[in-house]
């Protein structure tokens, strides 16, 4: 599917009228065949770099072409809650021309939103403000993340179900993922500022984009800490879920015995054979007291043991 949009007047606007040729952002959303041969043969992308747009899989780069760069970033995804508290991430292309940004992705998400498109300069200005985007929307998945983990830790002090130890194996690997993936992005990020000049950047650009390598930098250590504190305190939560189960299976056992000790004394004395206190005019109360006074003696005994 392809999008053209225009600046006008400082704000970036959709236009289904314009050009490929005539528009400030050309927008690919899972390409057809149609359109990927148009992005290589017209425009003169690198197909195997066009592929790595579309590849989740693909590690973030950044390369130089005679008519414009190419820039490969890993983004995450949108999260569903099919999925279950797995953070996934995706990869898009984004290809700066003189005056043109071509865009390819294969997640049809909202790109231009937030205080930073108020006010649109070029297409390298809205180059530099899709990473920030997407390092923001970094952060914001790791806040969440934190927020779940903290949640489904609270509901583990009492729980024996497994579900939320899974739940934190999820979120785990998906602080692996983003950990590699905001590693290898900031990887790109300073090999694009290290060529800022050579492929055009003005000065105000390159302070921004210092500004993003910045972001990408707390993200990374964001990400790392969280990582690094979930897994460290696996163990320990797993353990907390065996002890949860040891004390359930404690009480139910305490519980068994206490039923079971006054429940063999009345069985004694219902036996079919001439008994003690058969023909007690008091004899059915006597046999009562005899059980509550086993329960007395079995509870006291576990206290005098510390059981």
């Amino acid at each position: 599917m392809q999008r053209t949009y225009l600046i006008k007047d400082g704000k970036l606007t959709e236009d289904i009228t314009a050009s490929a040729n005539g528009c400030d952002v050309l927008l690919f959303v899972d390409p057809t065949a149609d359109e990927q041969k148009y992005l290589i043969e017209e425009l003169k992308i690198d197909e195997h770099t066009l592929a790595s747009a579309m590849d989740p899989e693909e590690l973030p780069r950044f390369e130089t072409e005679p008519e414009h760069i190419a820039l490969i970033l890993n983004r995450p995804r949108n999260y569903s809650g099919k999925e279950q508290l797995v953070f996934k991430v995706a990869s898009m292309g984004l290809f700066l021309f003189k005056n043109k940004l071509v865009i390819v992705m294969m997640e049809d998400i909202p790109l231009f939103i937030g205080k930073r498109f108020n006010v649109i300069a070029s297409a390298q200005d809205i180059f530099l403000k899709i990473i920030y985007n997407a390092i923001a929307h970094y952060l914001e998945h790791l806040r969440v993340i934190n927020m779940i983990s903290e949640e489904i830790e609270d509901k583990m002090t009492e729980s024996v179900d497994n579900k939320y130890l899974f739940n934190l194996f999820s979120l785990e690997k998906s602080l692996v993922y983003y950990v590699r993936a905001i590693t290898a992005n900031g990887l790109v990020l300073e090999k694009l500022r290290n060529s800022s000049i050579k492929v055009g950047f003005s000065e105000v650009s390159r302070e921004v984009l210092d500004d993003i390598i910045i972001e990408n930098m707390q993200a990374q250590k964001q990400a790392e800490i969280y990582s690094n504190i979930l897994a460290g305190l696996m163990d320990a939560r797993a353990s907390i879920v065996n002890n949860n189960l040891n004390l359930l299976m404690k009480r139910l056992n305490a519980i068994t015995i206490w039923i079971m000790v006054p429940t063999f004394v009345v069985s004694a004395f219902s036996m079919n054979v001439p008994i003690p206190l058969h023909q007690h005019p008091a004899g059915f109360w006597i046999v009562m007291a005899l059980a509550v006074i086993s329960v007395w003696i079995t509870v006291t005994y576990w206290k005098y043991r510390k059981w």
